[in-house]
Order: structure tokens, then sequence, then C-alpha cells
């Protein structure tokens, strides 16, 4: 083939699509690539909103419960609205599908539920501890009866019952809507990144993990764990950030403050300071949590002891006078109903989990949030399963656990230089890949 300089005839139609399309050596040119991955996110998205339309349809034809009856006929419509929308390949018809599933699977059953006054048996529970707390000083009722008696939260859920207590029933002092805004709140928080890196918006983050249908449900219905939740993710990426000891501390106080499920979150959120801050932070972010989650709780434990076990200790595990709703058939309830001397076996073996994440900790400490989340969702998701009285919506917590902190820290950038141990700041946003810093 001749080349001549300055040729006057343009290459054909063919030639420029072979040119475009093909690269160097039969591979696909860069030019071509966003094409077909836009395609392939596309066929993605509406395989992920079709998948939740399906659940939320199967689950309203199905469930017993009015208030999940509810949210799953409201979020069928919406996930396959997304579903719809996420066929236009575009950025607008993303954001609409999310928008969509967002309306339909959060905000217009909440908005039923509300008006209606329908709500899981956890609202009622909490509404009635605030109440209580303010006119007898604690949340528990001292001789509990029946389930609806029982409040198995830590004295801080309380607080969360506490506007309806004051100002009398209505939309704004349903506790529900508290619990909504707390995790929204929190999970805003938790996805900021202090240096501006690049990344999901937080703002889009909170957005897609709302719609999710584990989170959304308990958004509308009336979850206790969203909040719990939020307050560990904020607290994880608050010690992720170096300097914000005190802060992050405040933050585990608050979630300890709440409930028992909050607490490996100490330990494994003490030794990420220490890591990437120090230990005199870590020591700092300890005696916050502590402070924090004493002040919340001491008091009303030392006013009834007798209220506090029974309520707090013995229900939970199935051993009160009134036997725990919590049967979901996971490893530690089938132990304790099937198997002789099962509670014990089951609480043995929840004791030995425990104790190898403890080991875990002190061998190999998590370097980057990613990994101490990791950590985290994996002690907490033994130990839902291996507690005697439990129940598959505990599983929120390890989920959002595991899936908040590998969506916020996607960079989109490739690094060629060192490796960025060295920098506390950026393993705490999540900016060193996991095999980069060396035992997380």
């Amino acid at each position: 083939m001749t080349l001549t300089k300055g040729a006057a005839t343009p290459p054909s139609r063919t030639a420029r699509g072979v040119l475009t399309g093909v690269g160097h050596l039969g591979q696909a040119s860069p030019l071509a690539l966003p094409g077909r991955r836009r395609f392939s996110l596309a066929r993605r998205a509406l395989a992920h909103w079709l998948g939740c339309a399906v659940f939320a349809l199967i689950l309203a034809m199905t469930t017993g419960l009015g208030p999940h009856r509810i949210w799953g006929a409201c979020a069928a419509a919406g996930y396959g609205t997304a579903a719809l929308l996420a066929m236009r390949d575009s950025r607008t018809g993303k954001r609409a599908a999310v928008t969509a599933a967002l309306l339909g699977a959060v905000v217009v059953p909440l908005v039923v539920l509300v008006v209606s006054g329908a709500a899981q048996s956890e609202v009622g529970v909490v509404e009635r501890s605030g109440a209580l707390l303010l006119h007898t000083g604690s949340p528990y009722l001292p001789h509990p009866a029946h389930t609806v008696d029982y409040n198995p939260y830590l004295p801080g859920m309380a607080l969360f019952g506490v506007p309806r207590a004051l100002f009398g029933d209505g939309p704004l002092t349903d506790a529900r809507v508290w619990f909504c805004l707390t995790f929204l709140v929190c999970m805003f928080f938790a996805g900021r990144r202090p240096t501006g890196g690049p990344g999901p918006t937080p703002a889009g983050a909170v957005s897609l993990l709302a719609a999710f249908p584990a989170v959304a449900l308990p958004l509308a219905v009336g979850g206790v764990d969203l909040p719990v939740v939020g307050l560990m993710c904020l607290s994880l990426a608050l010690a992720g950030r170096g300097g914000s000891g005190p802060a992050a501390g405040v933050a585990m106080g608050a979630a300890a403050a709440l409930k028992w499920t909050a607490w490996p979150l100490l330990p494994v959120g003490l030794v990420l300071l220490a890591v990437t801050a120090g230990r005199r932070t870590a020591l700092r972010a300890a005696l916050a949590a502590l402070s924090v989650a004493a002040t919340a709780v001491v008091p009303v434990a030392l006013a009834d002891p007798h209220a506090f076990v029974e309520h707090v200790v013995l229900f939970p595990l199935g051993a009160g006078g009134v036997r725990s709703p919590a049967a979901s058939p996971l490893p530690g309830r089938l132990l304790a109903v099937y198997a002789p001397g099962g509670a014990a076996l089951a609480t043995a073996a929840l004791g030995a989990a425990a104790l190898g994440v403890t080991v875990s900790l002190l061998i190999r400490p998590p370097r980057t949030v990613r990994a101490a989340a990791d950590r985290l969702a994996v002690g907490l998701g033994l130990a839902i399963c291996l507690i005697p009285a439990t129940r598959f919506g505990y599983l929120v917590l390890p989920l959002v656990l595991a899936g908040w902190f590998r969506n916020t820290s996607k960079t989109g950038i490739r690094r060629t230089g060192p490796p960025l141990r060295e920098s506390p700041t950026a393993q705490g946003i999540g900016l060193v890949p996991e095999d980069s810093a060396a035992g997380s």
C-alpha cells in the first residue's frame, strides 16, 4: 500500500468504521469500549431493578404482615418503573430509575404507613419506651407479661420515641421517621470524602443504598437496626480519617447505646484508629465512646437492675419469662430447639466466634475502613447466625457494612506510583487497595 502525503480524498464510510472500531493488532479501540460498557451496565441495571420488583411482588403476595404487604405492592410498582427507565442508555435514565425506586420503595409506602398508623411492632415498643423514660426514668416495664411488653433495646433507643411522648400523635413524631432520618444523615456523612476524591457522591450512594430492598423495607415499616448500622458506618468512616478520634468515639458510643449488636464495633473501630492515627487517638476515642454509652445505659440499669436484665439480656437470648418471637431458622435457633443442650451449645459457639474475631484483630489488624467493615460484618454475621433468638432481618447489619464501603471506596484511579500505606488519611477513605497494605 502506498501512502500519499496530503491525500485530498477522505476515507470511505467503511474505512472510517474500521479505523474507529478496531484498534492496533485487532484489539477494540478505546472509542468502541464505552458503548459496549454502557450497554452492559444498562442490562445489569435492568436485571437489578427487575429482580427487586419480583422480590417485592412475591413478598406482597405471600406475607401475612400488613405493613410488609403494603410495602411490597408499592415497591413492586416503583421497581418496575425503575426497570423501564433503566432501559434508557443515558445518565438521565439511570438517575430517573433510582428516583422511581426510591419513591416506590421508600417514600410512598412510608407516607402511607405513617398516615394509616400501620407499623412493625418495634415502632410501638420504641414509642412506649420513650413515654416510660420521660415519666418513670426507665424505658422498661417492671413486670412484662406478653411479647409486646418487652423492650430488648438499650436505653438510647427510647430517644426515638420521645418526640411522640412530648408532642403527641402526628406524622413527624412517628418513631420510624426518626429512624429513617438518622440512618440517611449518618450514611451521607459516612460517604463524604474530606479530600474530595473521585467516586460516587454521598447523595448518589445513599440513594442507591436506600432503594435496595433489604434497606428500603425496614426504612418504610420501621426497622430499628438502620439507625444502629448508620452510626456504625459513620464511626468507621470517621475512624479511617485519622484525626477524628473523639468524633468517631462519640459515634461509637451512640451506636452502643442503642443495641447490643453495635458493641462489636468498639474493638474493631478502636483497632482501626490505633493503626491509622495512633494509640493516643484510639485511647481518646475509647474514652469518648465509653462515656457516651455509660451515660445512656448505666443510670437506667441501676434504677431497675431486674427489669434491665429481663428485657435487654434474657429476652434477646430466648431465656426470658416470655419466648422471643425472633425465631428464624438460623443455626443458633436450630441448635436451641432440636439439639440436647442446644442453647448452651449455641452460646458456646457464639463465644468461640467472638474469640476468633478478637484474635484476628490482634494478629492481623485492619488497616483500611473497608477491611475493618468486612471484619465487623463477618463477626456480626456469625453472631446473628448463632444467637438462639434471631431473625433474618438482623442480617441488614452485615450487608450494609460489607456493601457500603465497597461502593464508596471506588476511586476510578489506577495508581502507578508507590503504595500509599504511609498515609493514614488515604487508607481511611478507601484510597489504598487491600493488597497494598500489609495485614489489612
